[in-house]
């Protein structure tokens, strides 16, 4: 049985990629089961004392100096959880609730926050028997945490709420009843520990950031179809070149495009054609580049975040301690994901403008927008307008929202992060680009053949075999939408990288 261990501090971001999208189950490990107890005792006994805690003894935010009696703890935290689910907008994708779920339950594993281990394996039993719940989009500021969708996360837990179960939408209450799982009755601190953290924000990024290496690679290749076809200069990739320099990005990407122009005869050298490339075929390892080393540093920060605890109060059971504090607080994904944003948005810049090189005849010097017959028919002329649409709108998606912060709970959270909306934005921004590659890729094959296909590339002539195989040359205009999400499709599926590392080896 594939399944994945977590103790608060270990997860990788491969782990998630398979509890979210391949169904691995989930186990808690036994080395965390001690911790997990040892902080819920302390919790107990804090209660036993009637003891002020935030969340414990107390109510929420700026009602924190409410004192609320040992008997009436129960009936705060479901209080919590049932005004606390404020979400709106569309349910988030079953792949990112999973990885929601895992990154919870992963943090509650650490054993800093207080909750029974019994609500834990309840969690983790919706996880394993495929409970998810309806998780809207919208409502996080992003500190203290993901409060409005995480309390959705939690709605079937208590019988209440929405969720997915074997295709079909339930209440919550019935999706459980269904799976066999028993709701449960919050005890002290467990809505609070349940709902107070950046797991919405973390899990989006997660994915995105996934996402991204893959679609990195996946631009260096495509960009090396459209340098064969506009006949691009070599000389500009030369290790001598990016070792001056010294980016990492820069020097793997230049790694990239010279191994997968290796033996190529359509590319050219310096002076054959011409003496230097424009900025969008010459400068491909510099701005490929530059998006390579921040996806690196994304991903540093995300490997940090998955192994942390970000509720609030941590109760540290060795020195018998609550501490209130700020974990909670989404700054660092927030800067990381308007940083994803950006870099991710240069590669459909730049790729935008390689459409533009192929489809206009001044300066690819092949036929009207990739088609032998202009004028009776345009061709590819409006590829590049949906390209140029998808990389304006992207502009707009890169404006930061971690510089944004709206007060809130009469005052008392009075900075947020607004990292949910900065990573649901980088998600986006990073399925235009997705789809802008798509139309290179299909105009870059378009161009090939016109130029007159003639000793493409070992690493290259497989990827333009995988889309002749399920899109012919143009010789008039045909409906271009299907075309262009068949490259989509090949894009997404992940063909492109395994079968070209397959062939010429790993790319960087």
């Amino acid at each position: 049985m594939n399944r994945v261990c977590i103790d608060g501090n270990n997860l990788t971001l491969e782990d998630v990629i398979n509890v979210s999208r391949i169904f691995y189950e989930v186990k808690i490990d036994n080395t965390a089961i001690k911790k997990i107890e040892d902080s819920r005792n302390l919790v107990e006994k804090f209660l036993e004392e009637e003891k002020i805690v935030y969340g414990v003894t107390t109510g929420f935010g700026e009602l924190c100096n409410v004192f609320i009696s040992k008997d009436k703890t129960e009936t705060l935290q479901r209080n919590l959880i049932k005004s606390h689910a404020c979400g709106v907008g569309n349910p988030l994708d079953i792949e990112i609730v999973r990885a929601i779920m895992l990154l919870r339950a992963n943090s509650l594993a650490k054993g800093y926050s207080g909750i029974r281990l019994s609500t834990l394996n309840t969690l983790v039993e919706m996880i394993n028997k495929k409970v998810h719940p309806i998780i809207p989009e919208k409502g996080s500021l992003g500190a203290s945490g993901d409060l409005a969708p995480l309390a959705h996360m939690v709605l079937p837990m208590i019988g209440e709420g929405e969720a997915y179960y074997n295709g079909k939408i339930f209440s919550g209450k019935e999706a459980m009843k269904l799976a066999e799982i028993d709701t449960i009755d919050l005890a002290a601190k467990e809505g609070l520990a349940l709902i107070n953290g950046t797991q919405i924000m973390t899990a989006i990024a997660a994915l995105s950031i996934y996402d991204s290496i893959e679609l990195l690679k996946t631009s260096d290749i495509i960009s090396c179809l459209t340098i064969q076809a506009l006949n691009g200069i070599v000389e500009a990739y030369d290790e001598k070149v990016h070792n001056l320099r010294a980016h990492n990005g820069q020097r793997d990407c230049a790694y990239n495009l010279r191994k997968l122009l290796e033996g190529s005869k359509m590319a050219s050298h310096q002076g054959e054609i011409r003496v230097q490339d424009a900025y969008s075929l010459r400068c491909i390892p510099q701005v490929h580049g530059a998006s390579k080393d921040a996806v690196n540093y994304i991903k540093k920060v995300l490997e940090i975040e998955i192994n942390s605890a970000t509720d609030n109060p941590l109760i540290f059971a060795e020195e018998e301690e609550a501490i209130s504090a700020g974990n909670f607080h989404g700054q660092p994904i927030a800067l990381s994901m308007d940083f994803l944003g950006i870099a991710l948005s240069e590669i459909a810049n730049i790729s935008e403008r390689r459409i533009e090189r192929m489809v206009n005849p001044n300066l690819s010097g092949l036929a009207p927008f990739l088609i032998e017959k202009s004028g009776l028919n345009s061709g590819f002329m409006l590829v590049q307008y949906s390209a140029a649409s998808l990389v304006s709108e992207n502009k707009v998606l890169s404006h930061p929202a971690s510089v944004d912060s709206i007060p809130s709970s009469a005052n008392q959270e009075d900075h947020v992060s607004m990292g949910t909306i900065a990573a649901r934005k980088a998600r986006t921004i990073l399925n235009n680009v997705r789809k802008v590659l798509a139309m290179e890729l299909l105009c870059a094959c378009q161009a090939i053949d016109l130029r007159g296909k003639n000793g493409l590339s070992k690493g290259t002539e497989i990827v333009y075999n995988l889309v002749r195989n399920e899109i012919p040359k143009l010789t008039e205009d045909k409906v271009m939408y299907e075309y262009i999400n068949k490259c989509e499709s090949i894009i997404e599926s992940g063909v492109i990288v395994k079968e070209v590392e397959k062939t010429i080896g790993t790319l960087r």
